[in-house]
């Protein structure tokens, strides 16, 4: 190798920490490769040169010595030498080489073990339908559905009594074979294992060796009063089941809230419209109204009360989810208009209308026909 300077070599300044270096130096590697370059000998001096500055800079004694006593100083401490051999240089930087182009076999090994390894089930999900009603009170709902269910022959281990798992003989339980084509380093997936890195001599016969089978399970969910559309419902434990011993996922429910016929809900509010004869919008009156949950409420009707009147009952509404409070209820006046009048009830209806008029005023004193309008005369 050159007597060129090895921060120079890589590109970096002489305070550039390690992560730095090394992200140097693969940058250099992949641009200089041999078989990206292939014959080029200019390139392959270039991957000589990054590789045994690497190999010095990227070594804390070895760097001190450099910074110290520059070349001479880091050739007393051994390593490659000044014309590495290639195959020195995959051999020593063969991790990074492997996660360049597709490796990570040690850190599989690692994590895998060549044994099952405990891992988390999966979520489930699932609708459900509640009336308005029983959102505004709240109520148990007993629903069944499908999930992975630890199987209770091998107690979740997938194993027959008394055998255990065995780490894979051919890629050692790493999950991986290594490959290597020209300068190349890849890995595909154990084809003996299936990439588990283990294989199972006797398998749980109920379950096939995957420690899990599917099952029907009913339960009985709480349903909060209060609880809205489009709320999500978390039922811990309840999804599928772990492998291999782990934990089970979890179960959510998405709330649909059916519409109902008399009763609608605007934020916390339950609203509802009372029809109400013109003679009560006129004089005023006092009336038992029944809620949504069958309770009864008396509600006052003030004297010339319009139609379209919201009148509020405070704390008749929703329960607020995780508090304490309630919204109201809101009582909004309508006028029942009769379709068909018998004679007498038409002559008297008749009579009123001649007595009072047809013309209206509004609070600024606009003159309408509304009144005539309204009662279709």
């Amino acid at each position: 190798m050159s007597k060129q300077d090895l921060y120079e070599v890589l590109g970096v300044s002489k305070t550039a920490s390690s992560d730095e270096i090394k992200a140097a130096y693969r940058k250099l590697a992949m641009k200089y490769h041999p078989d990206r370059n292939p014959d080029n000998k200019e390139a392959e001096n270039k991957f000589k040169e990054a590789a045994s500055a690497y190999e010095i800079l990227s070594d804390d004694q070895k760097r001190k010595q450099y910074d110290q006593f520059g070349h001479d100083g880091a050739n007393g401490m051994g390593g490659m030498g000044g014309n590495p051999n290639m195959d020195d240089i995959f051999a020593n930087f063969g991790d990074i080489f492997e996660s360049m182009f597709g490796g990570g076999t040690h850190q599989r090994h690692r994590q895998n073990q060549g044994q099952p390894q405990a891992q988390r089930g999966h979520d489930r999900h699932s609708n459900l339908s509640v009336s308005l009603k029983e959102s505004y009170t709240g109520t148990k709902r007993e629903i069944n559905y499908t999930h992975l269910a630890s199987c209770e022959t091998c107690k979740g281990k997938g194993l027959e009594a008394g055998t255990s798992a065995k780490t894979c003989s051919k890629c050692q339980g790493s999950g991986q074979v290594q490959y290597r084509q020209g300068f190349f380093v890849y890995a595909q997936g154990c084809t003996t294992c299936s990439g588990i890195g283990y294989t199972i001599p006797s398998p749980c016969k109920a379950c096939g060796g995957r420690s899990r089978k599917q099952a029907q399970e009913k339960i009985t969910i709480n349903i909060p009063a209060g609880i809205f559309n489009g709320a999500e419902l978390r039922v811990t434990g309840k999804g599928d089941a772990g492998v291999y011993g782990g934990p089970s996922g979890d179960l959510f429910l998405d709330i649909k809230i059916e519409e109902d016929k008399h009763f609608q809900r605007v934020g916390d509010n339950l609203e509802c419209p009372i029809m109400l004869t013109y003679p009560q919008l006129v004089f005023g009156c006092q009336i038992e109204i029944e809620n949504i949950d069958g309770t009864k409420e008396t509600i006052k009707i003030p004297k010339g009360c319009p139609v379209g009147e919201r009148i509020s009952i405070a704390g008749k509404g929703f329960q607020t989810i995780k508090g304490r409070t309630k919204g109201n209820l809101i009582v909004i006046t309508q006028c029942q208009i009769p379709k068909k009048l018998d004679t007498p009830a038409k002559e008297t209806l008749q009579q009123f209308s001649d007595q009072i008029g047809t013309d209206i005023s509004d609070n600024n004193g606009a003159k309408g026909g509304f009144f005539k309008k309204f009662l279709g005369l």
